[in-house]
């Protein structure tokens, strides 16, 4: 069950539920949903372009590549090759099927290139490297979206609601299993924010650890645990 399923419209659900369908970490059936939800209700519509805007930048910071041409070329060779052997060498273009047949996968093949990419080419980080989770918890309303990028050691973070108040600081933590929390250090003032992690606390998220966050005095904690109430948590999954 997501977060969004969780909380409901009610409790603002439809806000993380539009972040949770561009982040793209909802199941096939909750995918449908939001989908039919986009063409059918214009607010919930509009709160997905918001959140496609959010992050794009985090997209932007991943600089275009160009497929290797021998992608191409092997796909020109399964796509094309059974058709020109069943042309005939004295038919007319227009009259022959293997035309129409590469004319047809030939509208394909660039989409193919370009779905392909990801798996040929090694200076891309594989898809596992990325971990999402929803921080959310009862009795609060303090909400943010993580995403672990292992290619970069970090943790970004958006804040869909809640406010940490005067004197205050949030401080996020990793837990792993019935160990004691580790900080992770305080996160900083403003709706994102983009956190090192250390290559010992990197080892731990990549098996699935819990990110949560806590309530802090200004500076965060004095004694290396959480000392104030824990406001939002929830797993890493992959994206």
């Amino acid at each position: 069950m997501t977060l969004a399923e969780d909380n409901g419209p009610e409790r603002g659900g439809d806000d993380l539920l539009a972040a949770e369908y561009v982040l793209g970490v909802l199941s096939a059936d909750e995918r449908q949903i939001a989908s039919r939800r986009i063409d059918t209700e214009t607010a919930f519509a509009r709160l997905v372009d918001a959140w496609e805007v959010h992050f794009a930048p985090m997209a932007a910071a991943y600089a275009a590549i160009e497929p290797p041409t021998s992608v191409k070329a092997a796909i020109d060779r399964r796509l094309f090759a059974s058709s020109a052997a069943a042309s005939a060498p004295g038919a007319g273009l227009l009259g022959s099927l293997a035309f129409w047949r590469g004319l047809a996968a030939a509208a394909l093949a660039a989409l193919a290139v370009f779905v392909a990419l990801p798996f040929v080419n090694p200076s891309l980080p594989p898809p596992e490297t990325r971990l999402v989770a929803s921080l959310a918890a009862d009795n609060s309303n303090v909400k943010y979206l993580a995403v672990y990028d292992a290619a970069r050691q970090e943790v970004g973070l958006s804040l869909v609601s809640g406010e940490r108040g005067a004197g205050k600081d949030f401080e996020l933590w990793m837990i792993e299993g019935k160990n004691a929390p580790v900080s992770m250090g305080v996160i900083p003032a403003g709706q994102t924010a983009r956190m090192a992690v250390t290559p010992a606390v990197q080892r731990k998220l990549a098996q699935g650890a819990v990110l949560a966050v806590s309530l802090e005095p200004t500076g965060g904690s004095p004694t290396g645990r959480p000392t104030g109430p824990v406001v939002a948590a929830g797993d890493l999954k992959g994206i």
